[in-house]
């Protein structure tokens, strides 16, 4: 191809000037802000709109989530049609066994179905197309030590790890207020004992900041960070408060996420009512907009 004088001439110009200015242009260059790769979606069990699963989903894709976080254990059929029809894509899913059936119970039996609601949980998520599975892996409280809940837990996640690497759905423990597992620390040495990389964390922005500042957990846990869980949290006012008005730091939580390269679903949970049409609807998506642009 040839190269006209004009273009020469422009092109070195542009060497010239790059090389002139040196290590302040190229610094320049680099602390241009990077687009932050967050997709928004919600927990299905928080939608507030009233209706069918499709009914909701619609409410969604119209509010602008690009996906939904499904419950397991559900109509298979309906949920995908409801994906089918909307567009929406499963964000993840979320095992609705957890709590009563937990991994960490006394009774063996009692495990053992806790076990089947995981494994469940995560052939919905292969039907669905979804990535992980939200698993709270155990209660500390009711008899049950903080070492029993620990190593209880632990065998009978292990014991799905193998579902899990023939389905490619992967296993995301999420940070909630079950006495067990506060601090990053304790997530990390966790996940270090299972030793898998089919395990990994559902960060739950809000529960933890009753004990210590959610961006505190993000280096620690880095690339282990599967899934988010988006929520607000007022240590006056509980779980009810809306985005930007309770006590989460919004802009230093998004700039540890951006600085261990997190991209992918930011799954919003919160009260119902927040969700409940399309006036609060309008309300929930723009402040929910200004927390991921924080």
């Amino acid at each position: 191809m040839k190269t006209t004088r004009r273009e020469f001439l422009q092109n070195t110009g542009i060497v010239l000037a790059g090389a002139t200015l040196g290590a302040p242009f190229a610094a320049a260059a680099e602390a241009k802000p990077k687009e932050r790769r967050l997709h928004k979606a919600i927990m299905y069990a928080t939608i507030g709109y009233k209706g069918s699963v499709l009914e909701k989903f619609r409410a969604m894709k119209a509010a602008g989530f690009e996906g939904v976080e499904a419950m397991s254990h559900k109509n298979q059929d309906e949920v995908v049609k409801a994906y089918e029809e909307t567009g929406l894509k499963c964000a993840s899913v979320c095992c609705d066994t957890h709590w009563n059936k937990t991994l960490s119970h006394p009774d063996e039996k009692v495990r053992e179905e806790g076990l089947e609601g995981l494994k469940q949980a995560l052939r919905d998520a292969k039907r669905y197309g979804g990535s992980s599975v939200l698993l709270v892996p155990g209660v500390a409280r009711n008899g049950v030590t903080y070492q029993q809940c620990w190593d209880r837990s632990i065998a009978e996640i292990r014991k799905a790890i193998p579902l899990a690497e023939e389905l490619g759905v992967k296993i995301a423990v999420e940070n909630v207020w079950n006495e067990f597992i506060t601090t990053p620390e304790q997530a990390k040495s966790y996940l270090d004992e299972i030793n898998s990389p089919q395990v990994g964390w559902h960060f739950d922005i809000g529960n933890m900041i009753k004990y210590n500042a959610p961006e505190t957990w993000v280096p620690v846990l880095g690339k282990r960070i599967l899934k988010l869980h988006i929520k607000e949290y007022s240590k006056a006012k509980g779980f009810g408060v809306k985005f930007m008005e309770g006590d989460n730091n919004w802009p230093a939580i998004m700039k540890e996420l951006d600085k261990v390269g997190y991209a992918g679903w930011a799954i919003t949970e919160q009260p119902g009512e927040q969700t409940k049409d399309e006036e609060a609807l309008k309300d929930f998506t723009t402040r929910l907009d200004k927390v991921l642009a924080s």
